[in-house]
């Protein structure tokens, strides 16, 4: 509304008259949310029977919010870190990828003469928690929080750091039990999760990490046992590429970041 209402149509609108059509309603209401005088005037346009229950009403609320026992104190510290930074389904998830590191060690020591399986497998780890970070099949609160503004985005790259920093320390420990370059095991790890946070934005994070593992176990695990050798992907000379690739992924999922707050619609 331009002007604000008469009297006669906030006394209208405060006694619910039947004959006031639904436009004039939402006219006054949206009038009301901007104008303090307009409520002052509709405060007392109110009749002494509306007024009484109001009266009522309050004293009723007054003396059971006084009768209450005082609320306690939430200890939120777990909470927030549990929430904003974790969820439990990614537990399963991260416990998957440690077995498969452990048992891709042990592969490696009994399969003499093979390519280190822990070294193909290493860009792959991260990919199972990233694709279930931000998913509405695993997300029990994922309809809430895809209805909050940044859709995900704040939500997808905290899990996704949650993820990073319980699988780089076991593929830490695990290159370190058999020897293996960590520039080899960990750059190409991040470049891989990198690459599934910027190919989301365009067909979902879930998606987007089943097309890597398939894309990478294809190219470049199947024909390396096939001829036993290992790819010049993971060649010693290779970190420098992988660094590269790193940082040009990361560059490029940030300025994506429009697309990270349309996962809803994706994911």
């Amino acid at each position: 509304m331009s002007n604000h209402p008469s009297l006669t149509q906030l006394q209208r609108y405060a006694a619910g008259a039947p004959d006031l059509d639904e436009p004039g309603v939402w006219a006054i209401e949206v009038h009301l949310e901007d104008c303090a005088d307009c409520r002052a005037r509709l405060a007392g346009s109110t009749t002494a029977a509306t007024r009484a229950v109001l009266e009522r009403v309050a004293t009723a609320l007054d003396r059971e919010i006084s009768a209450a026992p005082a609320p306690v104190a939430a200890r939120r510290s777990w909470s927030v870190l549990r929430h904003r930074w974790f969820v439990g389904t990614l537990l399963p998830w991260l416990a998957m990828t440690v077995v498969v590191l452990a048992c891709a060690a042990l592969l490696g020591v009994l399969w003499t003469g093979q390519p280190s399986l822990v070294l193909l497998v290493a860009p792959l780890a991260p990919l199972p928690g990233v694709a279930v970070a931000w998913h509405r099949r695993a997300d029990p609160a994922w309809e809430l929080i895809a209805a909050t503004p940044a859709a995900g985005l704040t939500m997808l790259l905290r899990r996704t750091a949650a993820v990073l920093a319980c699988v780089v320390p076991a593929l830490a420990l695990v290159g370190a039990g058999i020897g293996v370059s960590m520039a080899l095991m960990l750059l190409p790890c991040l470049a891989f999760a990198a690459a599934a946070l910027l190919l989301g934005t365009l067909v979902g994070v879930r998606r987007a990490a089943i097309g890597l593992i398939a894309a990478w176990t294809l190219v470049v695990i199947a024909p390396s046992f096939a001829t036993a050798r290992m790819p010049v992907l993971l060649a010693a000379g290779s970190t420098s590429g992988w660094a590269l690739a790193t940082a040009l992924l990361t560059v490029l999922a940030l300025l994506r970041l429009d697309g990270f707050r349309r996962l809803s619609l994706r994911d």
